[in-house]
């Protein structure tokens, strides 16, 4: 019996719906959007979901219900990352999701959120020398996994994020060079902790960030996600990026690129975070995948029904 599946993956800016088969090993692809919910909106501060907040990822919920029994998918699976791991009224954000969508999200540990990434990343980049490295830079987390012949050697999820700088380190608008400085020092401090990335021939970046980026890095008018997936970044023009982009304001960063608002005011730390990690790499770029998590679980959940 062959199976639809659909995979919902809820962080800490933004909530992703993937509504696909598998065959024969390979993802068909039907449906993919996205909203800006930022559901981390306070989170570091408090450690509870901000009412405002879980309204607007409810409502996201209640269009992403529709979408999935328009396609008549049977396989859900909602996984919750960093925000809701981190807070003390997450009851009330299971049971909104639970009723709206007839699954409990899962909130997962931070290498299995890795491992998903990796495995979908790799699903959509074809030519890759080991050892690779997936990067996800998210909302509030940040993975690495490292991996070779398609195995993860190593995985890891760190609290840094975009929104987490910015309510952090990064709270004036465009961010002072003291700010910024000690943005740096934190990350760098959770990157010592981390895998040893000289070795790494291949680094692969999916999600928000860095889809972001290179949107911005072309120039792109709307965004494409057939221009975005694929492209390349070199380390020294990320590092540009990183930059003017911390000399900007959020409104500024959306008034000159394709970002809409709440992207806008949270990518320089989510720059600055990819910037600390591709200068510590041993590639020289970035190639930027679509693939993502999303893919990751659409994959496993077939392997479960295999």
């Amino acid at each position: 019996m062959s199976h639809r599946y659909a995979a919902v993956d809820c962080g800490t800016n933004s909530i992703r719906l993937l509504v696909a088969d598998v065959d024969a090993g390979r993802l068909v692809e039907h449906d993919r959007r996205l909203e800006l919910v930022r559901l981390g909106q306070g989170v570091d501060a408090t450690r509870r979901f901000h009412p405002d907040a879980l309204a607007r990822t409810f409502a996201a919920c209640d269009r992403f219900a529709e979408v999935i029994e328009r396609f008549g998918c049977d396989r859900v699976r909602f996984v919750a990352t960093s925000a809701a791991r981190d807070v003390s009224n997450r009851d009330e954000f299971f049971a909104g999701v639970q009723q709206r969508l007839g699954v409990a999200p899962e909130v997962i540990p931070g290498e299995e959120e890795a491992r998903l990434s990796f495995a979908g990343a790799l699903s959509g980049v074809a030519d890759v020398t080991d050892p690779v490295l997936v990067i996800d830079i998210g909302g509030g987390s940040t993975e690495l996994v490292v991996g070779s012949g398609g195995e993860v050697r190593s995985a890891v999820s760190l609290d840094m994020g975009s929104v987490r700088l910015r309510e952090r380190f990064l709270r004036d608008d465009p961010p002072t060079a003291a700010q910024i400085e000690d943005a740096r020092r934190f990350v760098r401090g959770l990157l010592d902790g981390g895998p040893d990335l000289a070795g790494v021939r291949t680094v692969i970046g999916v999600a928000g960030t860095v889809t972001s980026l290179s949107a911005i890095d072309q120039g792109l008018a709307e965004y494409d996600r057939d221009m975005v997936h694929g492209s390349r970044m070199s380390r020294e023009r990320i590092a540009e990026l990183a930059g003017r982009l911390l000399g900007l304001t959020g409104a500024e960063i959306e008034a000159t690129t394709c970002l809409p608002a709440k992207r806008a005011e949270v990518i320089a730390g989510g720059a600055l975070i990819c910037d600390e990690v591709a200068r510590r790499s041993g590639a020289g770029s970035i190639t930027v995948s679509e693939s993502d998590i999303l893919d990751g679980m659409v994959l496993a959940m077939a392997r479960a029904d295999a």
